[in-house]
């Protein structure tokens, strides 16, 4: 099976970066975390986007925060896909990390999930890597169903509480 890469800028992104590390250890997908900035490690992280391939990866998703070019740089670097997370920062909510990741131009293109959206950013590579291996897309059926039957779960206590 293809590993994940997962690059943040700085280890504050950390909290954020380890709900996707336990979605993708729940789902048993292999991978590998870094840290790696678009500007204070530039060729650190081309090195590594150039490489990912070879060296076994099959989707990279890049965590940053404030001017949030990681994914970009990354996604310039590498034809595998590349999910970007946009991380919450003090000033400005995570917005200009949203805007910084989603606005790529024609030709890198970059997947963006929501703002610290760690969790889909997983579940969206292990929907990229179960294209190619059907036990993940088997376990991604498992989830849905479970989180079907907790919803449906909640609404019958919701109606039992308040419909007559």
């Amino acid at each position: 099976m293809k590993k994940v890469g997962i690059i943040m800028g700085s280890d504050s992104d950390l909290p954020v970066v380890e709900k996707a590390v336990n979605t993708l250890k729940e789902f048993e997908v292999p991978f590998e975390v870094h840290i790696f900035s678009a500007h204070r490690t530039p060729a650190e992280a081309k090195a590594f986007s150039e490489n990912a391939r070879a060296n076994g990866f099959g989707v990279i998703i890049a965590a940053a925060g404030m001017a949030a070019h990681l994914a970009g740089a990354i996604a310039a670097n590498t034809t595998l896909p590349v999910i970007g997370i946009p991380i919450k920062s003090q000033n400005l909510g995570g917005m200009e990390a949203l805007l910084s990741t989603v606005q790529m131009p024609s030709g890198i293109p970059v997947a963006t999930v929501a703002i610290d959206g760690a969790v889909n950013a997983a579940l969206l590579s292990i929907e990229i890597l179960s294209l190619s291996e059907p036990v993940l897309e088997k376990k991604l059926a498992e989830k849905r169903a479970a989180d079907t039957q907790k919803v449906l779960e909640k609404n019958s206590a919701i109606e039992d509480k308040f419909n007559n």
